[in-house]
Formats: C-alpha cells, structure tokens, sequence
C-alpha cells in the first residue's frame, strides 16, 4: 500500500476526511506549536499519554523545524538537548510500530532534526552534535535500533516512498560533516552494517532503477570514511563481493548515470550545430546558462566516477564487469510517489536529465560509455572541477590498463565496438565522430589518448594530465609486447601526436620549465619511442609498421636534436631539473643512433642518385637496406612501469574528490 505523503491525520481528522483551508492552517499551526514547546524548553507531551501517537500522526512541517534550529544560538540548543533526544527517542520508538503514517512523520523529523543540528558550528567530529541529537549514554542502543529499522525498510516489503526516506536519512547522516573521515555518527554505521541492504537494492533489477542511484552513493561514501587510518568493513566487504548480480547492478548504475549524461551533451551540441543563426542562439545562450549547467552536471558525476573507481581498485571481479553487456527487464517499475513532495524528495538526482530519463533497458558496455564520458571530460578543464574530474578519469583508465583481464578484453579483435569519442570542434571537422568504425575498444582508448595530446597543448600546460595519458599509452605497450598483441592500429597518428608534443615544449621551454617538470614529460614521451624502437617487432601489426616508425623519427630529426641539446644544457647547468635532464638526454642514445647512422646513407643515396628530393618510398628503401649496420643500446626497464598506488600519491587529491561529493550530495 502507498500512502500519499501530502495527507496528515490527526485523532481528529482522518486521512480521508476533506479538510477546509482553515483546518490545514490549524493544523499546520498545532505542529509548529508542539516544535515550539520543545525548543523553549517544555514538555507538551507532559501528562498526555497518546501524544506521541497523535504527534506522529500530524504531517511534518520539517522547514519550520530546521529554521526554528538555525535559528536558535548553540548555548539555547544545549539548554534543551533533553527535549531533543527526548524527540528523537521517540521517533525512533514509532519506526518500529508499523502504522506507514507514523513511520513516514518520524522519518522526515529525523531528517530534519540531524539536518539542523549538524549545521550547528559544532567542531568537526560531531560529538556534541551527537550529544545534542541522542545523547551519549544512549546513543549507541538509539543507533542500533535506527539502523536495524532502515535496513528493514530498505530490503523489506514497503512502498517506494519509504524506502527513499529511509535512504535519504542514511544519506544525511553520512554527509552531515564536510570531512566524511571526521564524522563520528559514521562509527555506529561500520558497527551495524548496512552493507548487505545496499546490494541486495544493486542485485534486484526494480529496485535498482527505483533506489540504485542512492545505493551507490551510500557504499561510496561508506568506503571511503578513514580509509587511510583505520580497518573499514565496507572496503573489506566490497573487495571481497563475488554475488555476480550485486557487481552487474552496480555496473548497471554508473553505466545508466554516465549514458544519460553522454546524450544530454549530445543532445547539447545538435541542438548548437542547427545552422547559422542557431549557433548564435546557441553561443548566446551559453554565455549564461550552458557553463553553470555543465560544472553542475561535472560535479555531479563525481560520485558516479568514484563508485566506479573503487569498484574496480577494490574488487578484481568487477573486471569482468566491464566486459558485459548491462540489461535489465523491458518493464519499468511505477515511478515513485515521492518525487513531487520536497519533503522526501531524493537525494542528488542532478545526473538523471529532466529531458532524458534514467533508462536502464538499453543494452550497453560499461566500457563504451565510460571511453565517451572520458572524451568529453577531457575537453572540459578550464575550471578546477574539470581537472579533477578528468583526472580521475585517468585514474580509472590506468587501473584498467593495469589488469590482465581488462587488457585482454580491450585488446579482443574478436570483441569490436563502435566508440563515438566527441573530439574538440576544428575547422576541418565535426565536434562529434558519428558512426565511429566497429574495433576493439584498445584502439578507441588510443585514439582518446592522441585526441587528449594534441588538443591540450597551451600554455597552462596540464603537465600532471599529460604524464597520466602517456602512462596509459606506456602500460597498454607493456601488455601488447608481454603478450604478443599486434594490435591493427594506425600508429603513425600516435607517433605524430608525441612529436608534435615535443615540438611544443621545445617551442615554450623558457615558459614552462618555471611550471612543471618538462624533462620528465619528455622522458615519457621519448620512452614510449624506445618500446616501439626496441621491442616494435613483437606487437606492431608487420615489418612495414617498423619501417614507418624510423622513417617518422627521421623525418622530424630535428625535433630529437633540438631536444637533446635543451637536456643536455640543462644538465650541464646546475638547475633545478639537472637529474631529470640528465636522464633525459641519456633515453635519447638509441632515437640518436637511429637519426645519425640513416641520415647520412639517405644524403648519400640521394647524391648518387641525383635526386633533389626523395620519395616516401626511396627513402623507406634506404632504410631497409641500411638495418644491418645499425648498433642500437639495450635499455633496461622499458616495459617496466610502477604499479598504481592510492596512497600516498593520490590520498590528498581523494580526500578533497570525497569532501566535494559530501558537500554536493547534502
């Protein structure tokens, strides 16, 4: 049965009995009185044996609650912090009744209640907003008895309303302190876990499309309380899940959030791509709506991103995850009754699109769908949001680059899929790829990763990003030349996108060199070179692949000249970036060798020959010719990389990610 959440009822009025404008305003007069009472330190219930039954009968006016709290100074809510727990007893108390009214009255007062008091100047820990809210000699049976009740709802047989409530108080508890690691209130919720309600929501289809959303937000941010400082249960429990519905349903979830996003930005840009004048319409429209939109939209997907990520950080079996394709039954569930009524209005539905609604029967690969959110993350990092959201976004792509199973998968050439990557508009070319060609996903990840270098080249160059993508390209090389893929890829696209990477920091060294670590970058870069150098004849797809790469090294030589002179002065000079210089101009030895052992033959061909200008293929002959003699160094440790590690490189960045997503989700 699903009770309408606008009706109240009192012993005076029933639910069914039609009231006139004056009762609403009495009523509504009779609870903000009771409030009253308690906050100025009275007892109404004094004397009154059924007044908790009809107070929880009387519906919440829960905005007057929390502004009657804000309003009060610390020093009068302490005076009355018996009342309060007194209040919150007894709403706890009417959770175990079973009369559907009452359970919904005393959900929404609690949420009202912990909303108020944690706004409170309290200190970080919340202990005296527990204090205030239940007490401490109470506090731990109160909280036992609460969430025994909220797992109830949620796994048990209850209307749709209800199990939001009971959802959206378990997330206003966990988010009621911006740091999630400082919240107090969360200790109770590691001791009786929740943990087993939340996946059984992720494993059954219907309440998955009703409540998964909430789900995955709660076990986020559940995983991530102290994670750095002391045992979690919830990060063991999810390392550890094997129910191969629950990790489908999760799957299921971020797949849904992150391709309703994919085509609101696409709906965006055909909207904008409607002629002349509707570009200008566009343009215009977007001077005021379209930025605040899309960095809400960005934040937003912050949550979706992170559940993601500790997903596949955590749990080896979510792997196999991602190579499936996610479906549910074609039949929707009835939409929630809740969804008008602001009082128990669900949490965070900034990623379900008004325009495009939450649809989870289309089949889809969560692969897919994340490869085409990355590519439009990463034209947005103009802001810091955007940053960071792109970041993570690399994150989660080393990680999958990192595991056998993923690699596999990608590099399946019996596995092909149609990737649309929306690239940055030119002149020369659509904002979006449509009809994006059938392959495996291992050339779409690359083809991003050459889209994100030669798009982001700038004078606020984003160093850290450049080195994640590189670190992608390198460890999917590890993976092809271990196992002996030969991917059929056009590698010239990636080799002209690092050398046009390298031309660029050459041409901006006096700016940069004071903003980051240029050599570094560098070395990355000319790394990658020193794979397909030394071991290309394992993984390129044919001789002539091998061939290309030495004919490009030699066609932009000056490029590898310029650079090994700008090492080597730096080295020399004593700076801040000696070391890292110095090892730069050491990774070049072999693309030197390969420049001064050809250049000459090729000069000499053309001399013989009478010829002012070779062609592609006269100078390729060359080259064929000239293998033999060639002496090329063996370098130590090219397919070696280090292995992604949260901390302590990644836990600030995590920490501040976490108090984001708590701040937007409250």
């Amino acid at each position: 049965m699903v009770y309408d959440m606008k009706s109240s009822s009192s012993p005076v009025s029933s639910p069914t009995t039609p009231t006139s404008p004056s009762s609403k305003k009495s009523l509504k007069e009779k609870i903000a009185g009771i409030y009253d009472g308690f906050l100025e330190g009275g007892d109404p219930s004094f004397g009154n044996p059924n007044f908790w039954h009809e107070l929880f009968l009387l519906k919440v006016n829960a905005t007057y609650l929390e502004d009657s709290i804000d309003e009060m100074k610390l020093e009068e809510l302490l005076a009355v912090k018996d009342n309060i727990n007194l209040l919150f007893a007894q709403c706890c108390i009417a959770l175990h009744g079973g009369h559907k009214i009452k359970v919904v009255n005393s959900l929404q007062t609690l949420c009202a209640l912990v909303q108020a008091v944690f706004r409170k100047k309290l200190g970080d820990h919340g202990f005296d907003a527990i204090n205030i809210l239940i007490g401490f000699d109470a506090a731990e049976a109160q909280m036992q008895g609460l969430l025994e009740s909220l797992h109830t709802f949620i796994v048990g047989d209850y209307p749709v309303s209800l199990k939001n409530l009971a959802l959206k108080l378990a997330l206003i508890l966990v988010t009621a302190t911006d740091n999630v690691s400082q919240n107090t209130i969360i200790e109770y919720i590691m001791i009786n876990s929740v943990f087993e309600a939340i996946t059984q929501i992720l494993a059954d289809p219907v309440a998955r499309q009703q409540h998964g959303y909430e789900a995955m937000l709660l076990l986020t941010i559940l995983v991530n309380y102290r994670k750095y400082e002391a045992s979690n249960p919830y990060i063991v429990k999810l390392s550890i899940l094997d129910d191969e519905l629950a990790l489908n349903g999760l799957g299921c979830v971020i797949s849904a959030a992150l391709t309703n996003y994919n085509r609101k930005h696409h709906t965006r840009l055909e909207k904008a791509g409607g002629g002349f004048i509707n570009s200008i319409a566009s343009f215009v429209g977007s001077m005021f709506v379209a930025e605040n939109e899309n960095v809400e939209c960005i934040s937003t997907n912050e949550a979706v991103l992170l559940a993601l990520y500790e997903a596949l950080h955590l749990n080896r079996n979510f792997f196999t995850v991602l190579s499936h394709v996610t479906t549910v039954p074609t039949s929707s569930p009835p939409a929630s009754p809740t969804a008008a009524h602001p009082a128990v209005e669900r949490p965070a539905q900034g990623v379900v699109s008004e325009e495009l609604p939450m649809d989870l029967s289309q089949p889809t690969n969560i692969l897919v769908t994340f490869l085409t959110y990355s590519s439009i993350a990463f034209q947005n990092i103009k802001e810091d949001i955007g940053i960071c959201n792109a970041r993570l976004c690399f994150i989660i792509l080393t990680c999958i680059v990192e595991d056998q199973y993923a690699n596999a998968f990608l590099h399946d050439s019996n596995m092909m899929f149609s990737v649309p990557l929306h690239r940055v508009h030119m002149y020369h070319r659509k904002p979006v790829i449509e009809n994006a060609p059938s392959k495996p996903l291992a050339c779409a990840l690359l083809d991003l990763m050459v889209e994100f270098i030669i798009t982001h080249m700038m004078k606020k160059l984003p160093a850290e990003l450049y080195s994640k993508a590189l670190g992608v390209i390198h460890r999917m090389l590890c993976y092809q030349k271990r196992c002996r893929v030969r991917l059929s890829y056009t590698w010239k696209d990636l080799w002209s996108s690092l050398m046009n990477l390298l031309k660029f920091i050459l041409s901006n060294e006096t700016h940069l060199v004071k903003i980051c670590n240029i050599f570094s970058l560098a070395s990355q870069v000319v790394n990658i070179f020193n794979l397909f150098i030394t071991y290309g004849d394992t993984f390129l797809p044919c001789p002539t692949s091998y061939d290309e790469l030495y004919y490009e090294v030699i066609r932009v030589h000056q490029i590898f000249d310029n650079l090994y002179s700008m090492a080597l002065r730096h080295s020399t000079n004593g700076g801040e970036w000696k070391d890292a210089a110095s090892k730069l101009s050491g990774s070049l030895v072999n693309v030197r060798a390969i420049i001064n052992h050809f250049t000459p033959k090729i000069d000499s061909w053309a001399a013989v020959n009478h010829v002012a200008t070779m062609t592609t293929e006269q100078v390729l002959e060359v080259i064929r010719s000239n293998y033999d003699t060639l002496t090329l160094k063996l370098q130590d440790s090219l397919d070696h990389y280090e292995k992604y590690s949260e901390k302590p490189r990644e836990a600030s960045f995590f920490t501040q990610l976490v108090r984001s997503i708590v701040a937007n989700v409250r």
